[in-house]
């Protein structure tokens, strides 16, 4: 198969993307020591990334999915504050308000293994006194966070390192919409945490080696937005991913139809999934044959895609991992949709060539709430969105198109003819449904 000259030509000019990936060496790795697997999983990522030995923490957790407040606080809060103290990781000091709060931090990114509790209960509110008052006007809306200490654990121990803070309701992330690194953000009080999770051990060991590996040529391949009409903030979401995709030559399908995808719909090749709105897998995703490209980014927005991790074939997150994922995002309880990941700040942060876990963060307004990122937070997916890195032959023809639209960005007809004329001399069906694509896309149905 032969490519313009032309377009590899492009390829060698155009700028590495942003982004510098945190260093190894700020990153810890938290394990279930009463589970030889979790160890065993951590031992491997710390190998894989070449993080130092003495970076592993592990502590001896209940081996359940959910643990309460109470336990939070004594078997997982506490014990990890003393280690960090212990190995000088931290130095912490009051602030004017008397809080203890870190002002310098040596780890940037804490990543929890499969095998740590994934969701912290909320804490049992006492019965209401039975009464008979007299009638009274109607009350406003009561605030849906009143009372509410449920959370993801790793979304709690993204500020660890400060005591006393409330446990009800949401606290602001200060690294949300940031376009620094979080080494250069001037936030010691906050770690990026992720978390390496799934169905079985295997699919995590596959997740962290398909990161590694994609990323040396970079993540090609189709990607695919099903809008589903739910709310106008979400749908506005994925509108912006799609036009951020086919912008950046990644061809596009977008479905517009209420309903999600139906079981037989052709994904082949799919890299990037962006859905919602179902409570459980469907569509495509149920079919066995179906696999998502390697180092894939899949994600699908419901409130509760990440309940639970280790069935296959309930919610998404664990599913998504199973079909081929190599990194998801998710909600452990109701987290109301503007307290979720805004998805188009995601996935351009990623465009950019974000490590997976500062993208998922600055992407994400509060802490101490429902949301969590699963996968290799040093994973950057579009690190050689550029064309530099690792040329694999399954791959030509999507750098090819990436290529074309740098070329071409204000030239739509341009760029299609030439790519037509390319996808004939190399009898491409790749090139001719981009081409497709990018006509659907301008609304141009008849051509």
């Amino acid at each position: 198969m032969r490519v313009p000259a032309l377009i590899w030509c492009l390829l060698a000019g155009l700028a590495p993307p942003a982004g510098a990936v945190p260093s190894p060496a700020s990153v810890a790795v938290l394990y279930n020591s009463a589970l030889p697997e979790s160890r065993q999983l951590a031992e491997f990522y710390r190998d894989a990334r070449g993080i130092p030995a003495e970076n592993l923490i592990g502590l001896n957790l209940p081996v359940a999915a959910d643990v309460s407040r109470e336990h939070y606080q004594a078997l997982i809060a506490e014990p990890l504050r003393r280690e960090f103290d212990r190995r000088a990781w931290w130095k912490r000091g009051r602030d004017r308000s008397g809080v203890t709060v870190p002002v310098l931090n040596r780890i940037r990114v804490l990543v929890t293994m499969r095998g740590v509790p994934l969701r912290i209960n909320p804490t049992p509110k006492p019965a209401p006194v039975a009464t008979n008052p007299a009638p009274t006007p109607a009350a406003p809306p009561k605030d849906p966070l009143a009372n509410r200490d449920e959370a993801a654990v790793d979304s709690e121990l993204a500020m660890l390192g400060i005591e006393g803070l409330p446990t009800e309701g949401v606290l602001q992330n200060k690294f949300y919409r940031s376009d620094k690194n979080i080494g250069d953000a001037s936030m010691p009080f906050l770690i990026l945490t992720a978390r390496i999770d799934a169905p079985t051990h295997a699919t995590c060991v596959r997740m962290i080696r398909d990161a590694i590996e994609t990323e040396q040529g970079g993540l090609w391949g189709m990607a695919c937005v099903d809008i589903a009409n739910k709310f106008p903030q979400g749908d506005q979401w994925l509108e912006a991913i799609a036009k951020a995709s086919l912008g950046a030559g990644i061809p596009t399908v977008v479905d517009r139809f209420n309903e999600t995808l139906p079981r037989n719909y052709p994904m082949d090749g799919t890299a990037l999934y962006f859905g919602w709105y179902d409570w459980n897998v469907s569509g495509p995703f149920l079919n066995p044959r179906f696999k998502l490209r390697k180092g894939a980014v899949a994600v699908h927005l419901h409130s509760f895609s990440a309940q639970q991790l280790g069935n296959p074939n309930q919610n998404w997150c664990g599913p998504l991992l199973q079909r081929g994922a190599a990194a998801t995002i998710g909600n452990v309880f109701e987290p109301y949709l503007h307290l979720t990941h805004d998805l188009a700040i995601l996935h351009q942060r990623l465009l950019e060539g974000r490590s997976w876990v500062e993208a998922c963060w600055m992407a994400m307004p509060v802490t101490s709430w429902q949301g969590v990122v699963i996968g290799d937070p040093l994973y950057q997916p579009f690190r050689h969105l550029n064309g530099t890195g690792a040329i694999h032959k399954e791959d030509k023809e999507f750098r090819a198109l990436r290529a074309a639209a740098r070329q071409w960005p204000d030239s739509a007809a341009e760029r299609r003819m030439q790519l037509d004329k390319a996808s004939q001399r190399m009898s491409s069906g790749v090139l001719a449904e981009a081409v497709g694509l990018d006509l659907l896309a301008q609304g141009l149905t008849a051509e």
